[in-house]
């Protein structure tokens, strides 16, 4: 069974909008590259030829990557999630109860998650261990760093 990977509608373009340009700009740059390096002479000793076919690699792998996560991806509308709890798509906000530090959080799919703009991934560990709650929960969630105590405050 293919495990699915969840994005909001936004998330899913991005998506689609990196793979496009990956094919359709990156590629064939890199393919002119390669031509141009080719014919500088000597492959063995090439600098510019061995850059540009790692920069082929990496490229592939990228589109390969963003196809296989496409073929897999499940758009998940937060407007018909459940009310009430911690789901994708909604903004939580928490207290740390190490230290009465308040903060918020966006449970975004893997794809779209950016620390520093308060979007954590739902397959993270904080993005997991507040699954599920609502206002007024208390969790411990482990991390790499330790252990971290939240309750829960509001949602959004």
């Amino acid at each position: 069974m293919t495990e699915r990977i969840v994005v909001s509608k936004e998330g899913l373009e991005k998506l689609r909008a990196e793979l496009e340009r990956l094919q359709k700009v990156e590629r064939p740059e890199t393919s002119a590259a390669i031509a141009q390096a080719r014919g500088l002479g000597d492959l063995s000793e090439n600098a510019e030829y061995h850059a540009a076919k790692d920069k082929q690699a990496l490229i592939e792998a990228r589109i390969s990557q963003l196809q296989h996560d496409l073929a897999r991806a499940e758009v998940i509308d937060p407007k018909h999630v459940a009310s009430g709890v911690v789901v994708f798509g909604r903004t939580v906000r928490v207290r740390d109860l190490g230290d009465g530090v308040e903060e918020s959080y966006t449970l975004v799919g893997p794809h779209e998650s950016d620390f520093d703009s308060g979007k954590i991934s739902v397959d993270s560990p904080i993005g997991k261990g507040l699954l599920g709650k609502k206002p007024g929960d208390q969790v411990e969630i482990k991390v790499p760093a330790g252990t971290i105590r939240y309750r829960v405050l509001s949602l959004e």
